[in-house]
């Protein structure tokens, strides 16, 4: 009855102050994470222990319901169309910001620079849940589609992720045994290739089941998020004999079903949309119920002068990712700003250095903090109120796309 209790006090706090934040003109999920501050157990401890236990899988659900969406949302034809920037975006811009962390951190803190990498391991990742959701509204306002503005950040957005998360467990053995290493560091690119081919053979075997048995949308809906949390056990399962990362495994299967059949996929995107509505409020409450402020003022300034600086470099990749394209200052811009905002994997892997003993562990717990409460209202901010300046709106978009992004 306690878990059932809170809840319902999340959802209910998570849509007070969302609402409250809207009606401020800032971005809803800034009081939903101010929200999980408040109930959270180091201000009015109002959450069950249960519940907290149980709060990384809630997030993990939610991530899944984003790169869920976004492969629903992307056009594989369109992807084509963009190519290189598109592949840049997935891993530069996080490189970059990795880089400026092993470079900046060991100046004005007592680590290594391998506890500086895996540190920025945890910072280089964007946030799913803050730009995925307004790259898939601005698609469906054809905001910046004329040159796949939007398209390009999701993309980018939502590989990248993988991209670091894969980085991040790498770096972890590097850390915690140095034997570890070499394999390590070979599984990134196997993690990669597999989570692709194992989730587009998916797709494609739930396109033709789609196709041949008549089923509702709802019984789609289900065997599709089914299936997607399949891969992540299977993920576990196969650690040891085949290493695939599931999440991207998770948007393949969406993107080859996008592939399939645009209707198909059209339909399931509006009950995961439904679904989404929920899992903003889980996703980012709970974000805000792990956020220690004792752990973020320990830090201080120095926390926020590397948060700032691994931002430049992070910008300075997104800039380098989106030379010699079609993009103008504006547009290269706000792809610039819109990769900024963190928040769901720093929640999800901040803590994780410190539960394996590590003597960084505390340290990356807070810096991973901080920058959640920077960067997200940050980037949400810029993202909703800087795209009706710097893109342009169009009821055209494939001609145009074609010619602007096909010598790319």
């Amino acid at each position: 009855m306690k878990m059932l209790t809170s809840c319902t006090l999340i959802l209910l706090s998570g849509l007070l102050l969302g609402t409250l934040f809207k009606k401020m003109h800032l971005p809803a999920i800034i009081g939903m994470i101010v929200a999980g501050i408040i109930i959270s157990p180091n201000m009015l401890n109002l959450m069950d222990e249960s519940l907290l236990e149980i709060s990384p899988m809630l997030r993990q659900v939610a991530l899944v319901i984003i790169l869920t969406r976004a492969g629903l949302t992307l056009d594989i034809s369109d992807l084509r169309k963009i190519g290189r920037p598109a592949f840049l975006m997935c891993f530069v811009p996080a490189c970059l910001e990795m880089l400026g962390t092993m470079l900046i951190a060991p100046v004005i803190f007592d680590v290594t620079i391998t506890e500086a990498a895996l540190m920025g391991s945890v910072l280089a990742a964007v946030s799913p849940a803050v730009v995925v959701p307004r790259m898939i509204n601005l698609i469906d306002q054809n905001k910046g589609t004329e040159k796949g503005v939007p398209q390009l950040i999701l993309a980018g957005a939502s590989v990248d992720d993988v991209f670091v998360i894969v980085v991040f467990t790498a770096l972890c053995g590097l850390c915690s045994s140095s034997s570890a290493s070499l394999n390590s560091l070979i599984q990134v690119p196997i993690s990669i290739i597999s989570g692709i081919v194992f989730g587009a053979v998916c797709g494609l075997l739930l396109s033709k089941v789609y196709k041949s048995v008549s089923m509702t949308t709802m019984t789609q809906f289900l065997l599709l998020i089914c299936s997607s949390f399949l891969l992540l056990e299977a993920e576990d399962l196969l650690t040891n004999i085949l290493p695939f990362s599931a999440l991207l495994a998770i948007m393949s299967t969406a993107l080859m079903i996008r592939y399939q059949s645009a209707d198909t996929a059209g339909l399931l995107k509006l009950k995961y949309n439904a679904a989404w509505t929920i899992a903003e409020i889980f996703l980012f409450v709970l974000v805000g119920i792990n956020v220690d402020l004792r752990y973020a003022l320990s830090a201080g300034p120095l926390a926020i002068l590397l948060v700032i600086g691994a931002m430049v470099f992070r910008m300075a990749g997104v800039s380098l990712s989106t030379l010699k394209t079609p993009l103008n200052q504006k547009e290269r811009l706000f792809c610039m700003l819109a990769y900024t905002p963190k928040a769901t994997v720093q929640a999800a892997i901040g803590a994780i250095p410190m539960s394996m003993g590590l003597a960084c562990g505390e340290l990356i717990m807070t810096v991973s903090v901080i920058s959640i409460l920077m960067t997200a209202p940050f980037g949400a901010i810029c993202i909703d109120h800087f795209s009706d300046d710097l893109l342009r709106v169009t009821k055209i978009f494939r001609g145009f796309a074609q010619k602007f992004w096909g010598q790319f």
